[in-house]
């Protein structure tokens, strides 16, 4: 490998980790929201839901979920074990849709925003491209 490639390497690799910090910093931020919204028990959040079976008085309970998997996400060192909670919080929030009928848009979303979580932590986290291999050529594109 000559200097110009290494070179290349590095910035890239610069690239890709601030790309991961302002995806992730993005996705925290909605958790963030979303959990506090549900804490507070904002009228929208109850509306909707409602609208997805769910009586208010739990929304204090799911909100300290996701913002508990959020600060697990936040950690470094337990980023992953955060991205999989979240996964599975999205999971749910997948299959409560799917139960009423909701629109392709109201399904995909939390399909979209995991994919976010994981593309974030993917691009700041070098360990996890070793255990999830992508090709050199479609990180540096």
């Amino acid at each position: 490998m000559n200097v110009g490639q290494s070179a290349l390497q590095t910035a890239v690799s610069t690239k890709s980790i601030w790309a991961g910090r302002i995806l992730s910093v993005l996705m925290v931020l909605f958790l963030l929201f979303d959990g506090i919204t549900k804490l507070l028990k904002v009228r929208q959040v109850l509306d909707a839901q409602a609208r997805l079976g769910y009586p208010a008085d739990i929304a204090p309970q799911i909100g300290a979920i996701v913002l508990a998997c959020t600060v697990v996400y936040v950690i470094p060192r337990t980023s992953i074990l955060g991205a999989i909670l979240l996964s599975g919080y999205l999971g749910g929030a997948v299959a409560s849709q799917l139960r009423i009928g909701a629109p392709l848009f109201d399904i995909s979303f939390p399909i979209v925003f995991s994919v976010l979580v994981w593309g974030g932590l993917f691009l700041r986290d070098p360990q996890l491209r070793t255990l999830i291999p992508v090709r050199k050529r479609f990180l540096e594109s």
